[in-house]
């Protein structure tokens, strides 16, 4: 297995981290993770395509070795949106690959939509666009993310050992133990008195507002970039089908795939979701001499 290269990456006053494997020479694959996940989420898959990218996988602000954001800040969607552009501007990526699990799929499509020209291709890992709103939530969501005082965030959970970390998050996520593994060993800091996450608790607070889905269709419209999608089958219950038809049908130039699998396909079957990236892979530009 090859192992990756750590890198910190400034921002100004906000520090990112990020794993990178493969060469530096090689066309440039972004990688973003998925909520209270990290870098590491693509430990299996990363290697798998190192002989065709320089695979940087992000650590966004709050998750795994990156600054949280300062106190009194909230998590929104467009602002990881700048993060990534921004990250590239400092890996200076003037155009690049993204691809984006989950959480991360959601940045990346919005990545994509807003910034269209520096999108070599766009793979996204069951999510497409942001969770919305459908209108039935919109005031109880509001009402609970607003009343929650700051003190209401949760404090961080100890644990004897990384063993007891992992079967924790083993059982919170469904992923079995050893795929969860390298995800819980990036995202715990060992303290006096045992191990605790790294992550930001304000990460698990409610969103106050969510998009419309007529907005998220309007954006998603925007991405220029041939875009591959894979969904797991079953599919999760929270990207309904009948929804993630409708948004697929608002990027031009997409294609949709199905695997058995549960949400972390990218950890489950590394070898076939590199295969399908490759498969999908636009050919390199020509290099200038």
């Amino acid at each position: 297995m090859i192992e990756p290269t750590e890198q910190r990456i400034a921002l100004g006053p906000l520090t990112l981290a990020a794993q990178s494997w493969g060469d530096p020479a090689a066309s440039p694959l972004l990688a973003v993770h998925g909520w209270l996940d990290n870098a590491a989420s693509f430990a299996k898959l990363a290697p798998l395509l190192a002989t065709r990218f320089h695979v940087i996988a992000l650590d966004l602000p709050g998750h795994g070795h990156a600054d949280h954001l300062p106190a009194g800040t909230h998590y929104h969607f467009p602002d990881y949106v700048r993060v990534v552009l921004a990250a590239a501007d400092v890996l200076k990526l003037q155009r690049f690959t993204l691809l984006g699990h989950s959480l991360g799929a959601g940045v990346a499509s919005l990545t994509a939509a807003a910034a269209p020209a520096r999108i070599e291709q766009l793979y996204l890992i069951e999510g497409l666009g942001p969770l919305g709103d459908d209108g039935t939530q919109t005031l109880a969501r509001f009402r609970k993310a607003l009343a929650a005082p700051a003190a209401s965030d949760k404090s961080l959970r100890r644990f004897r050992d990384i063993d007891q970390a992992v079967s924790a998050r083993a059982i919170a996520s469904g992923l079995r133990a050893e795929l969860a593994r390298p995800i819980v060993e990036r995202g715990l800091r060992q303290t006096d008195d045992g191990w605790h996450w790294r992550s930001d608790p304000r990460l698990t607070r409610p969103t106050a507002i969510r998009l419309a889905e007529t907005q998220i269709h309007a954006l998603l419209a925007g991405i220029t970039a041939p875009t591959s999608l894979l969904l797991a089958r079953p599919s999760t219950p929270y990207l309904p089908d009948a929804m993630m038809r409708g948004r697929a049908a608002c990027v031009p130039h997409i294609h949709v795939e199905s695997m058995d699998g549960g949400h972390h396909l990218h950890l489950e079957h590394p070898q076939a979701v590199a295969a399908w990236m490759l498969r999908h892979a636009q050919p390199d530009p020509p290099r200038r001499i």
